[in-house]
């Protein structure tokens, strides 16, 4: 199912711990970024805007830009977890540093309509002041020790999802325990059963 004709939430992952890592989590198994209504409903999934907050402005070069840091953050995190830093490392470095410098949307507070206080921008956000709130958790994220010590790769079969491990006892081991842990608890079953009959 082509995620641009029919989204739905569950397409859209939310669970790798930072908004940095769901963003890397978009192009895993495929492309989830294929149209601008995707986009803007991860965008809004994600937190980055209030639900609600229109979107009408983002336009195809939002796609291309959001497709750009994420492959830049996903070199700095790959960097910082399982491989040692390719020559293109410091290049993904300096420009996720330069899109942080971007001050993300500014939230304001207003009555809603049963009183209480929502959050709201204060005017339309630019993909320039989306994007820097996204790099800005990535430098957060690895400029942090004790955040970057729970940084873990998904142990499940060609998943190359990362997520921060926040359990107890910091004993994650997939990046969905609905997807890959479920994923490895069907084929241990099959390997079981299978010794079991020969």
């Amino acid at each position: 199912m082509a995620l641009g004709t029919a989204t739905v939430a569950y397409e859209l992952r939310y669970d790798a711990g930072r908004v940095c890592l769901d963003l890397l989590a978009t192009s895993h198994p495929e492309e989830r970024f294929d149209s601008v209504e995707v986009l803007c409903a991860w965008i809004t999934g994600a937190g980055l805007v209030p639900p609600g907050i229109p979107l009408t402005h983002a336009g195809p070069s939002w796609l291309v830009d959001f497709r750009e840091l994420r492959g830049q953050i996903g070199q700095l995190v790959s960097g910082a977890v399982t491989t040692p830093p390719r020559p293109t490392y410091d290049i993904a470095l300096a420009r996720v540093n330069e899109i942080a410098r971007v001050a993300p949307p500014a939230p304001r507070a207003v009555r809603g309509e049963d009183g209480s206080l929502v959050r709201e921008l204060d005017g339309p956000p630019e993909c320039a002041a989306l994007l820097g709130a996204i790099a800005r958790d990535a430098v957060e994220l690895l400029t942090d020790p004790v955040a970057r010590a729970g940084l873990r790769q998904c142990e499940g079969d060609n998943c190359p999802i990362f997520y921060v491990d926040s359990s107890r006892g910091r004993r994650r081991r997939w990046c969905s325990s609905e997807v890959c842990g479920n994923r490895e608890r069907v084929a241990r079953h099959r390997r079981r059963a299978a010794l079991a009959r020969a």
